[in-house]
């Protein structure tokens, strides 16, 4: 049997089939992130943001290339992000070993995979950095999905992942969404990502498959937010 489930911090299972998710905050539980601004604290909590859970580390996009982590203020080259900092793990898992490939996340509306979120713009990064400590370079994405210097082309194969808007947003509107930006992540990572090497090419077969994603957003208007989901699909063989 093929499961995707998703954790955040130090291995909290997000309940995604009942609403779970990870909710973006200014600070405190509740705190609202100003317009045009990226969240500075991250829990899980429920579909409509009002149940606190645990709170997990953060990323805040900082720029093109760099996110501020809890508790390194002046911020960190994505590259240099460890896997365990992620603020999201997304798991794959079979009972027999398999190899997966075509893997692609999308920020959805919670409705259909083809529609962006409403109101919010994101950015999205793969880390690859099995390595616990900043100072080593890893190989995952330099720069942030829906960044606007970012032209869509994967860093792991070349393969173009799209740095046009959903035809739906404005051409200003640089987000990871719907059917414009879907980011592509990396082939057979294997369990807690160790095969994940340059993020292309890995063919070994495994039970797990983790990836560790650094993910920011920003609301584009005053108000919660609810209408904002993640979808992933892949292939197993």
């Amino acid at each position: 049997m093929a499961t995707i489930a998703f954790y955040a911090g130090d291995g909290h299972t997000i309940e995604h089939t009942q609403g779970s998710g990870l909710g973006f905050f200014s600070g405190a539980f509740g705190s609202s992130v100003e317009v045009g601004a990226f969240q500075g604290a991250t829990f899980i909590t429920d579909s409509s943001g009002s149940t606190e859970g645990p709170v997990v580390d953060n990323i805040k996009y900082k720029d093109s290339q760099s996110g501020i982590v809890t508790g390194a203020p002046d911020g960190t080259g994505l590259k240099y992000i460890p896997n365990y900092r992620a603020p999201l793990n997304i798991r794959f898992t079979h009972a027999s070993a398999v190899k997966t490939q075509n893997v692609r996340m999308r920020i959805f509306d919670r409705t259909n995979a083809d529609y962006p979120a409403s109101g919010v713009s994101t950015r999205v990064a793969e880390l690859i950095h099995p390595n616990n400590t900043m100072t080593v370079l890893g190989s995952g994405d330099g720069l942030w999905w829906g960044d606007s210097a970012h032209d869509g082309t994967d860093v792991h194969d070349g393969m173009t992942g799209g740095a046009n808007q959903d035809v739906r947003l404005g051409a200003s509107a640089y987000t990871v969404g719907g059917t414009g930006i879907i980011v592509p992540l990396s082939d057979s990572p294997a369990t807690s990502g160790e095969h994940c090497g340059t993020g292309s090419g890995s063919v070994i077969t495994d039970t797990q498959h983790d990836w560790f994603i650094a993910i920011s957003a920003s609301p584009d208007s005053i108000g919660s937010k609810t209408s904002y989901g993640l979808y992933v699909s892949l292939e197993y063989l």
